[in-house]
């Protein structure tokens, strides 16, 4: 089934609201993914052809270290609305302690979520080994079904209602 937008085929499941058609919402969901583990995990999902759902866009990291709350907070402001950093089990990262830090770093911007209104629970940090490919598409799967139940960020909506504001001012 489909709708059409401003002339465009819009693929996908129709919702009926109030009276209008509107696409079901399909999440956007960032993985930052440590190199050595959580994205070999992930490469080993797709060679064992496991299904996961196509929401999920993987940022590869040389280590979970490397990530930092500007970085995550980056992801919901560009549009994300859901986010996940996935590193190399604890006590065994390739960096030594950077999925620790990771691990801080993921708590702290969780409070930041929280406090700004968005929703610490759309952030989450996930440990991994190289061979746990079908668990990598199972916390795809997951975090799916829960941004899906916790529907668009409010980030988006914001920007949504404004860009739909410049829209109908002509601009």
């Amino acid at each position: 089934m489909y709708s059409v937008r401003n002339g465009v085929r819009v693929m996908g499941e129709v919702k009926e609201e109030a009276g209008a058609a509107q696409p079901a919402f399909e999440p956007k969901i960032v993985a930052f993914a440590c190199y050595y583990c959580a994205y070999s995990a992930a490469d080993l999902a797709g060679s064992m052809r496991l299904q996961y759902p196509p929401n999920i866009r993987i940022v590869e990291l040389p280590c979970t270290g490397k990530v930092n709350p500007q970085m995550l907070l980056k992801a919901f402001e560009e549009g994300a609305d859901g986010v996940y950093v996935a590193g190399c089990m604890e006590g065994d990262c390739h960096f030594l302690r950077g999925n620790l830090r990771a691990k801080r770093r993921v708590k702290y911007v969780k409070g930041l979520l929280d406090e700004i209104g968005v929703g610490g629970e759309r952030l989450e940090m996930f440990n991994l080994s190289s061979s746990m490919g079908p668990r990598f598409a199972q916390i795809a799967r997951e975090m799916t079904e829960r941004i899906k139940a916790l529907g668009p960020s409010p980030v988006n909506r914001k920007a949504r209602a404004s860009a739909a504001d410049e829209d109908a001012a002509g601009g």
